[in-house]
């Protein structure tokens, strides 16, 4: 009884790989892993698809996705995980039609990819997420944070014994993901690099995320990094930067990109794109795909508004907003260098006003708090922190939004150092927050 349909799900997989793939994704394996192959699965669904089934491809890190389109024609996805840079080199040499990123597009591949057509511009750098690189330590770890000062000494091999960081446990053992990784360049990015530092010889590298979470979990003397999808029970420790308070990557800070090892995940499209890639792309960004996006341990960028505490050092101003309002879960953020909204604040601009439409917030019921870093010129931190906020402003009353006020705090509450140009560009922000 059960042996003829084994045979039909056989033939069926065969005449799927017989025919060319519709969508070829590769790079970053923090997306590539589960949440590329998720996305996948809820487009086709969405597209009337049947027999949606996922396999292991013909390699580690290499999923397919294969099903039957609405008329009953073989449908094959292939997604290969090894590493955002192979993704960017992918799409050069035609072997991909989307590259999965877990950190931006550096200059030398935007220069390998010039034929593709801009690919810092909004239609092709699509921000479809959010993550924190976690600090994670055995379970049974007494340590509760460190600086980005103190990782930078731990993992280039600086410190070397628990003990220098205050608590007992030995030398310490290194973990990390390998070159190809997004997440090792972004830990590279915003640890290493600004310390002028290299990771230490020693450190065992892994292509797997999955993998390494699970060898730290193992091991009481190890420290290492990971996506939030991927901590598997590890235990994982706040960070600080400069002289901002030490926070931990829950999912609001992440959201707000507050928390100092933030980082967003994308896919990148050329102009030319086939429709499957460009069908998958939109399909991430609806509110089905961020759905899905949440399920698979991300941060979706789907609008809410919480409580803040009204604490008693905050501004006077701020304050009173804490008393009486609710933040909502987004900063609006800017191109380095320019006044102009970054391409996930565009996307942004639409997600805040879906969100007060809703909520029948349109008209007088938000505030905009716009945040800087510190100028020379006195009362110069607190008109650009003002000018960012009206800038906001502009771009929600195109959408039908009429805020209620725009105000700047310049230079207070920051949320990294200003020693460094990274810092200074995420104190710069823009708060929303709704009556």
């Amino acid at each position: 009884m059960h042996r003829p349909f084994a045979l039909l799900l056989c033939l069926l997989s065969s005449l799927a790989l017989a025919e060319p793939a519709q969508l070829r994704i590769q790079g970053s394996n923090t997306i590539g892993a589960a949440l590329a192959p998720a996305l996948v699965r809820g487009l086709l669904q969405s597209q009337g698809a049947s027999a949606i089934e996922t396999t292991p491809g013909t390699a580690a890190n290499e999923t397919q996705v294969l099903a039957r389109s609405r008329d009953n024609q073989p449908l094959r996805t292939e997604i290969a995980a090894h590493g955002t840079s192979t993704g960017f080199a992918a799409l050069a040499s035609g072997n991909a039609d989307l590259a999965a990123a877990s950190r931006p597009i550096n200059d030398s591949e935007v220069q390998q990819l010039q034929a593709f057509g801009d690919m810092r511009g909004a239609s092709a750098e699509q921000v479809i997420g959010l993550d924190g690189v976690a600090i994670i330590v055995h379970p049974d770890n007494p340590l509760g944070q460190l600086t980005t000062a103190q990782l930078a000494q731990v993992f280039s091999g600086q410190v070397q014994r628990w003990e220098q960081l205050g608590v007992q446990g030995g030398n310490i053992h290194l973990y990390a993901r390998d070159d190809r990784s997004g997440t090792f360049e972004t830990f590279k990015a915003l640890v290493l690099d600004p310390q002028q530092r290299r990771l230490a010889s020693d450190t065992q590298r892994f292509e797997s995320a999955d993998e390494l979470a699970e060898r730290v979990k193992l091991d009481r003397q190890a420290i290492g990094f990971s996506g939030l999808a991927t901590v598997h029970g590890a235990k994982v420790l706040a960070v600080a930067e400069g002289e901002a308070p030490a926070l931990a990557p829950s999912r609001a800070l992440v959201a707000s990109e507050d928390y100092p090892l933030s980082r967003r995940l994308y896919l990148y499209l050329p102009a030319q794109a086939r429709p499957q890639a460009r069908a998958l792309v939109e399909f991430a960004q609806s509110p089905a795909g961020q759905a899905i996006v949440a399920e698979q341990g991300f941060v979706s960028q789907q609008i809410k508004a919480l409580p803040v505490p009204a604490q008693s050092d905050l501004p006077p101003g701020y304050r009173a907003l804490s008393a009486q309002a609710q933040r909502l879960t987004v900063n609006f953020r800017f191109q380095q260098g320019s006044a102009s909204l970054d391409n996930k604040a565009l996307r942004d601009v639409q997600r805040v006003s879906d969100y007060l439409r809703q909520a029948g917030k349109l008209q007088g019921k938000a505030v905009l708090v716009g945040f800087g870093d510190p100028k020379a010129t006195p009362g110069r931190a607190a008109l650009l922190s003002r000018l960012r906020a009206m800038a906001v402003r502009r771009e929600l009353a195109r959408a039908g939004v009429e805020v209620k006020g725009v105000t700047g705090l310049g230079d207070e509450l920051p949320v990294a150092g200003n020693e460094l140009e990274q810092g200074r560009l995420r104190n710069r922000r823009v708060e929303v927050w709704v009556y």
